[in-house]
Formats: C-alpha cells, structure tokens, sequence
C-alpha cells in the first residue's frame, strides 16, 4: 500500500479491514485539492483488491477535534466559477467511489464533521459518532451551498424538512439529535468509538462477503428507482447470487448445523 501520502493515511486495521484517516489535525481534517486527489488514489487501491484482501473500510479524521471540519477555505477562496464546478464535480466523484465500493464503508466520526465533512460521512455506508461529534452543513454562512452532495444526502437520510432547516440556517447539532434525527447508526464516549465500529465490522466480517456487497449495490440502485423497478432488480440480484459458491456453502452449513467458511466467491 502507498505510502507516500501527504494528507491521509491507509492502514490495515485487521486482516481485511482497512481505515481511512484524513491527516490534517492543524487545519481540523479540513478538505484541499490534496486531500480529495489522495482520497482517490486509496479508493482506487481499495476498489482493485480481492474480498480475500479488503472486507471493511473505516474513514476517520486525525485527532480528537474533528473528523473534518470543512473544506480548505483558503483553497476555495480564490475560485472562480469554472474552477469551482471542477472542486464540486471532484468532490462529488471521489464520495461516489464509497457507493460504487463493493465492500461496507463505516464512518467513524471522532468530532467536527461540518461541511465536506458532513458530505463525506454522508457518502459512507452508516456513520457511528462519538458523543463530541458536531454535524453541519454551514455552507451558506460563506455565501455558498453544499456542493459535495449534501443538499442530495442529507435530505435522503434525514428528511427534507428537516435537511431544509439545517442547510438553511447553515447550523450545528449535537450527536445524539443526528442519532434522534436518522443521520446517525449510533452515539458513543469517544474513546470506545474505533472499538464500536470493529465490533459491527466483524459482525459483518462473519457473513458471505459477495452477499453484503450486493446487497449494498441493491439499496443503492433502490434510490433511483420506483418500488417495482426496484423489487425486480432484487429478485435478479438475488438469484445471481445462486452461481456463487457461498450461496452452496451458507445454505449447506445451515443444512449440516456448522459455522459457514465463506471465500468471497
């Protein structure tokens, strides 16, 4: 694995379980150009590997203040309208790629995740936060909108009503009013936060890993279609799963009353 990075790191937690950290404790976590262009390469290094090799990802910031606090405003201060549409379009392109990654994405939110931060935490899977989390999207205090996704994300999982009043007013809440509103799996003291999370992953690690990545890939094309369209590419996604070996070798170990040894294929 790379290690030349400037502003991340990616290491392997466990076996197949790899985190994601964003390293710019100075500047909060904050996103540049960097940032995004690094964030890319360990997606693509991560897309490329086997399930025998890349099971789980966790994405979490450096420090104990933020996850991320935003993007670089020194960055972005400078922008004109071309370069912005190329800063939101890379943006938007980098947080899709934990969409189309076949294995979960678990954010793991140690503190401030405001702005591009509260847009990466969106882009994951499901997000655990620690009890000093702070979500936000604050965008229009600088005269701006979100432009990571967020107005898309954040009314998908909140609702629009209540995505309306956080972007408009551009304020904070606290990690137990994102768990009360949906926009967060679960709330914990900080310090158990990185455990929290590995315990889920390794409930995750005990199933058919070909199994929980199409179901992913089936909830994400869900979004897009109507409730038949939808059903029926869950019925094909499911019986494609039927040429799989862990199909034979789930459904045998039930039959038989042993633990199932999945392979990924």
């Amino acid at each position: 694995m790379a290690s030349n990075y400037k502003t991340i790191l990616l290491e392997q937690k466990t076996h197949g379980v790899w985190v994601l950290t964003i390293n710019r404790p100075e500047s909060l976590n904050a996103l540049n150009s960097t940032v995004l262009n690094e964030m890319g390469e360990a997606l693509r290094q991560i897309g490329e590997m086997d399930y025998s090799d890349a099971r789980a990802l966790i994405i979490t910031g450096a420090g104990e203040k933020a996850f991320v606090a935003g993007a670089d405003i020194k960055e972005i201060h400078d922008l004109d309208e071309e370069k912005a549409l190329v800063f939101a379009q890379r943006g938007q392109s980098i947080f899709h790629e934990l969409t189309l990654l076949k294995i979960p994405v678990i954010a793991a939110v140690n503190g401030f995740a405001l702005g591009g931060g509260c847009e990466l935490a969106l882009g994951c899977d499901f997000i655990y936060a620690a009890e000093n989390a702070k979500f936000g999207l604050p965008e229009v205090s600088l005269g701006l909108i979100p432009g990571f996704g967020g107005t898309v994300r954040m009314a998908r999982a909140v609702g629009s009503r209540r995505a309306r009043e956080l972007t408009y007013t551009g304020g904070m809440i606290t990690a137990a009013e994102a768990l009360s509103a949906g926009l967060v799996n679960k709330v914990v003291p900080q310090a158990e936060l990185m455990n929290t999370v590995m315990k889920t992953v390794e409930a995750i690690l005990a199933k058919a890993p070909i199994a929980v990545g199409s179901a992913k890939f089936s909830i994400n094309q869900a979004w897009d279609m109507d409730v038949e369209e939808a059903q029926k590419n869950e019925a094909r996604i499911f019986a494609e799963l039927f040429t799989s070996e862990d199909v034979k070798e789930g459904t045998g170990a039930f039959i038989e009353k042993r633990k199932a040894e999945f392979k990924g294929r």
